[in-house]
């Protein structure tokens, strides 16, 4: 799991591994007017600078000990020299992680050590997405300029490249050797690897913000800057099902799940809203809503990460507001909302208990029991926001 049971971590814009991720305290402090003489008043007698030179050293101090955060994570990779913006575990083993930072690379390593397998190089701009293939064979980066490579995990060679435009996501095909990607300008490209025999699937003139694709790997969907989400079948490369107006979203769709039954599609939006689609009847299923904002923790209430549980009728969503809601999906009523210190980035369920993974702004990991509302396990150690993460599968 990324940044707990054996997953990935990042200490400040490094990436721990395993069960790790803490909170980021900030101390501000404010001068007082009074201490603001001017020359004159310091000229007092006997005053030389030096004790508040002492004064300054003790303060220094202190701030560096109110940063000092419990490390829980199992190692620690440093070798990123800017943020670190997305990770990956193989599906496989478990035993590889992959980051991409804002220093222009991609690392491949180990997790119980560290190593460094290999370096994805040639990028000339920040590595916001990576990911493993289905069978961990191969490994794929790209960065917002919109250049996609892929590597061997065998020979550890670039096997395959492509440039398209400004890129917003990738995502391997769950069962084949098939790499989707999504654009600024709205359209998403499939290929095959290693050929780069290649479809496109055309966007309607907006960007596409997110996407998902189905368990039996025949359809994905896709999210866009205007609310729309589209259903596409792979095979043809035409949309299905397209959902728009008063059945979309009316912000920037945020975050996709697809169901397990290959039937039903969990949406997330920057407008706070939470949507359930059947794909089959083209309808909107259930709304649920994220809540208000929290003035304490931010301005907005977008819900940034959504997901379906895979052992009960169960679906969560995670908002920038802080609140983790758990909603029982039959009778479409919260279960629980689960406070956090600072809005949630990801969540994450696992997959055989009811049990989700959230990582929020304040460096911290928790899981939750869906069943009570409790949480079972914290994790700290960042120094920083958490930007991703991710759990063996």
């Amino acid at each position: 799991m990324d940044s707990d049971q054996d997953s990935l971590d990042q200490n400040e814009e490094g990436i721990d591994v395993v069960e790790v991720n803490e909170g980021d305290i900030e101390e501000v402090i404010d001068l007082d007017e009074s201490e603001e003489q001017d020359g004159s008043e310091m000229e007092m007698e006997g005053y030389d600078g030096e004790d508040e030179e002492v004064e300054d050293d003790e303060e220094e101090d202190e701030e560096d000990e109110m940063v000092d955060v419990q490390d829980d994570a199992d190692f620690c990779f440093k070798a990123h020299t800017a943020s670190v913006f997305s990770c990956d575990l193989d599906p496989k083993t478990s035993s590889l992680a992959v980051t991409g930072g804002e220093d222009d690379k991609a690392y491949v390593w180990n997790i119980a050590d560290g190593t460094t397998a290999l370096i994805c190089t040639g990028h000339s701009d920040s590595v916001t997405c990576v990911g493993f293939s289905s069978d961990s064979k191969f490994v794929a980066s790209g960065d917002m300029s919109g250049l996609v490579k892929v590597w061997s995990t065998e020979s550890w060679e670039e096997i395959w490249s492509f440039e398209c435009s400004d890129l917003e996501w990738i995502k391997w095909h769950p069962s084949a050797h098939v790499l989707l990607a999504g654009t600024a300008d709205g359209d998403v490209w499939m290929w095959k690897i290693p050929s780069g025999e290649c479809k496109t699937m055309q966007g309607h003139g907006c960007q596409t913000t997110t996407a998902e694709l189905f368990s039996d790997g025949k359809q994905c969907c896709t999210g866009y800057e205007d609310g729309v989400i589209k259903v596409w079948n792979l095979k043809t490369a035409k949309a299905t099902t397209t959902f728009k107006g008063n059945s979309g979203h009316q912000d920037s769709v945020t975050s996709l799940d697809c169901h397990d039954n290959n039937n039903l599609i969990l949406s997330g939006s920057v407008d706070g809203s939470s949507k359930i689609y059947n794909c089959n009847t083209g309808k909107e299923v259930a709304v649920f809503f994220a809540g208000d904002v929290n003035e304490d923790i931010g301005e907005t209430n977008s819900i940034e990460s959504v997901g379906f549980c895979h052992s009960q009728p169960l679906a969560a969503i995670g908002s920038l507001n802080g609140t983790l809601s758990i909603w029982d999906m039959p009778t479409q009523i919260v279960r629980h909302k689960c406070q956090h210190d600072a809005g949630i980035v990801k969540l994450k369920w696992d997959k055989t208990n009811p049990f989700v993974y959230t990582c929020s702004l304040d460096g911290n990991i928790r899981l939750w029991d869906a069943r009570s509302g409790k949480v079972e396990g914290s994790w700290s150690g960042h120094k920083g926001e958490i930007l991703d993460m991710n759990i063996s599968r």
